[in-house]
């Protein structure tokens, strides 16, 4: 059996999307409260962060929207896919955030959904404003220009 120390962060869920719709600002990591069958279906890799994102509700963060599929062994102790969850901040995390989305119209929008060395499931949580349709089509201008900038350096080097 393997030692705790030789464990690696495994990621479970990237939002890929998010760095492309949005300016991500700060990052968070934040642990996730979650029950066993919700666990379970994680570790087998299975859950979607794409269309999530984090709200405030009665003084505490929760992300809305993020689908964990049922875990097929829990029977009639499963959970509901589409559940909202709470993550778990410091306090001084949690009124930052709150104050940046409600006084600056920032959005809270998860990145990665990982376990960490210790085996805890958490999410990256970033404060990010979305990004206009201009901005969208720059963003794609530079990535192509980089693109073809490593197409050309590989051909230089072969040649």
């Amino acid at each position: 059996m393997a030692a705790k120390s030789d464990r690696k962060l495994r990621i479970v869920a990237d939002n890929r999307r998010a760095r492309f719709n949005y300016e991500i600002g700060e990052v968070f990591e934040a642990g996730v409260a979650l029950t066993g069958s919700e666990v379970k279906s994680l570790r087998q890799g299975k859950a979607t962060i794409a269309e999530s994102y984090a709200d405030t509700r009665a003084g505490e963060i929760w992300l809305v929207n993020a689908n964990i599929p049922e875990y097929l062994q829990a029977g009639r102790f499963n959970h509901l896919p589409k559940r909202p969850r709470r993550l778990l901040l410091h306090r001084n995390q949690i009124n930052k955030l709150m104050g940046a989305v409600e006084r600056e119209g920032m959005t809270l929008v998860p990145l990665k959904l990982y376990f960490n060395i210790k085996g805890r499931a958490k999410v990256e949580l970033a404060l990010a404003r979305g990004k206009k349709l201009h901005d969208k089509r720059a963003s794609l201008r530079e990535r192509e220009a980089k693109r073809e900038m490593a197409k050309e350096a590989r051909a230089r080097q072969r040649a």
